[in-house]
């Protein structure tokens, strides 16, 4: 049995997955504590190390230590393994390199929830709803129209070819909001939230994404087997015993709660999805086995580290989504020009 054909596969599997993994997970940690330290408010670590095993609110460092730093951090590393398992996940079932969590239409349908909920004087949570709604709604509609044209014998191209479209469209949507927004109030505001930040994250907003996200990582990390089987192609995988439509359907409505999360309580977070699962599978192959959980690893500390730079570089925060985009870019076609394979 020949190997699965992973769309965008770089380089081949290393020996020690095992070992790779734990040093992902310890610069993973060293990432996280470096990020509770960095901050305009200097704290000794020692501070900080009695309030992680004590939490107290009523001095200023605990404030900041347990209302500030960690929800951002938290949502960092959600939302950074949410993207970066979404994007995994749809290259393995799409089989192409260029694949990523938006494919579908979720981040244009979320974008224009949320935009259309800032015109209307939304609650925050209100926006958050509208964002996270509007996110599913696109998807909901890319599959349908998907399943109603019935393509034979390629669905998937179908699917992204729709997918496409209903983003199309909602991007379209956005552009109107935008216009019809008064220009000195909520255009800066639909206009900031669309680039993408952590500055505003706070423990409520960490309860609206929790569930959701749980939703869809954990069954994504029960499927990785039947992610390498997926990979095989569609009628490879259903000579394997792999029911291919049922399990499609399962990883996009995961993959779809984690998109639809994570842009509706951090706006446009680009290139992550993308990025960081080409990078995972350069490290420890092909093998969703150890690509999911590398990925995730990855994604998290690689997004906790973007917002540390864009919390530091300038006296006034980066919107996060203008440095994934700077870092991301550029990084990626530094993927593809050193790919000794090709794009498969």
């Amino acid at each position: 049995m020949r190997a699965p054909q992973n769309a965008g596969t770089l380089a081949p599997a290393k020996r020690h997955p095992a070992m790779a993994l734990a040093i992902l997970g310890m610069l993973f940690l060293v990432i996280v504590w470096w990020s509770l330290t960095l901050g305009r408010y200097d704290v000794p670590l020692a501070t900080w190390w009695k309030l992680v095993l004590a939490p107290d609110e009523t001095g200023i460092p605990g404030q900041i230590l347990l209302q500030v730093r960690l929800p951002r951090i938290a949502a960092g590393i959600l939302i950074g393994a949410g993207l970066s398992a979404a994007g995994a996940a749809y290259q393995g079932i799409f089989r192409n390199p260029m694949v990523s969590p938006d494919i579908l239409g979720a981040s244009a349908g979320a974008g224009f929830g949320a935009a259309g909920a800032i015109l209307f004087d939304f609650s925050v949570a209100g926006v958050q709803a509208a964002s996270f709604a509007f996110g599913l709604l696109a998807v909901l509609l890319t599959c349908a129209a998907a399943a109603r044209l019935k393509r034979a014998g390629d669905p998937i191209l179908t699917l992204v070819l729709v997918g496409i479209l209903v983003g199309a469209v909602f991007t379209a949507l956005v552009s109107l909001v935008k216009y019809a927004a008064d220009p000195y109030s909520k255009l800066p505001a639909i206009t900031l939230w669309l680039m993408g930040s952590l500055a505003a994250i706070n423990p409520k907003d960490l309860a609206f994404a929790v569930l959701p996200m749980s939703i869809g990582l954990v069954p994504l990390y029960f499927l990785r087997w039947n992610l390498n089987v997926m990979a095989f192609g569609e009628e490879e995988a259903r000579a394997l015993g792999a029911d291919t439509g049922k399990l499609r359907w399962i990883i996009i409505f995961c993959a779809t709660l984690l998109t639809a999360a994570s842009v509706a309580i951090a706006g446009m977070v680009g290139w992550v999805g993308l990025v960081i699962p080409h990078l995972a599978r350069m490290i420890v192959g092909p093998d969703y086995r150890t690509l999911l959980p590398a990925s995730v690893l990855l994604g998290a500390g690689y997004l906790l580290l973007t917002d540390d730079l864009a919390r530091s570089v300038m006296a006034n925060e980066i919107p996060l989504g203008i440095i994934t985009a700077l870092v991301g870019a550029p990084f990626f076609l530094t993927l593809m020009m050193r790919s000794q394979r090709g794009w498969v």
